[in-house]
């Protein structure tokens, strides 16, 4: 979402939805540590980035100091997004039906064994991010904590050419989406911390949907990575956010 600083690898943009927040509350200092790639072992270690930057533990911005975190991860833990979109993606793309049991390549996408890791995912990285919602709170002590959920990327029904999936593979990967969510609504709620839903307020806004507030799967430089929000996404968020802070 621009404007990105594309100088040290993270991708971090002035437009999303903690610059966003900061700048609706007065008197408010961000210290963003948000970056392209990071899964939750990046909040208790060094990050490296595609361009070879090392980034520092996140969890290192922490301290009894801080008054509000948002915290949004687990989506690339055990990579679960790349395995469901670059994996299910390459499938289609090679013409395959979905499901199948004979893939012409590792990348052949959803068949039986990517599913089964795909779900079975799902349990390891709740317990992982109740981990480290808990690990928030015990580093910013005085902090309200919000744990970001993640939104609707695939639609309900239909298909479309910018989420390239074959099409009985549409379910699968909307039930992995949605699983997503719930699995980091419930590891908010094992760890005590507030819960920011955008599976709901992103409904209608999927890929497919006729006002995407996700990108497909072909970057736009000026607008939005593959796969990843469109401005009007991280506003809704922001908005979300402050209503929930009142």
């Amino acid at each position: 979402v621009p404007e990105t600083d594309v100088d040290d690898g993270c991708l971090r943009s002035s437009g999303n939805y903690p610059s966003l927040v900061a700048a609706a509350l007065t008197g408010t200092d961000l210290t963003d540590v948000s970056c392209s790639g990071a899964d939750s072992t990046s909040l208790v270690g060094v990050q490296e980035t595609l361009d070879g930057v090392l980034h520092p533990a996140q969890f290192d911005a922490l301290d009894r100091q801080v008054d509000l975190v948002t915290i949004g991860i687990g989506g690339n833990d055990l990579g679960l997004f790349s395995t469901l979109l670059q994996g299910c993606s390459a499938l289609a793309a090679q013409g395959g039906s979905g499901g199948s049991t004979t893939p012409t390549s590792l990348a052949d996408g959803c068949t039986p064994a990517v599913r089964r890791q795909a779900r079975e995912s799902l349990a390891q990285i709740q317990r992982t991010v109740a981990a480290a919602f808990t690990g928030v709170v015990d580093r910013a002590p005085k902090a309200r904590v919000l744990a970001v959920g993640y939104p609707q990327v695939v639609p309900e029904d239909g298909t479309c050419a910018e989420l390239p999936l074959a099409e009985a593979d549409y379910g699968f990967a909307r039930s992995i989406n949605e699983g997503l969510s719930d699995a980091i609504e419930e590891a908010a709620a094992d760890a005590g911390v507030e819960y920011v839903d955008l599976w709901k307020i992103t409904a209608g806004h999927d890929v497919c949907s006729d006002d995407p507030w996700i990108n497909g799967s072909s970057t736009d430089p000026g607008a939005a990575l593959a796969f990843h929000p469109f401005a009007e996404e991280q506003q809704a968020v922001a908005e979300q956010i402050l209503e929930i802070l009142g």
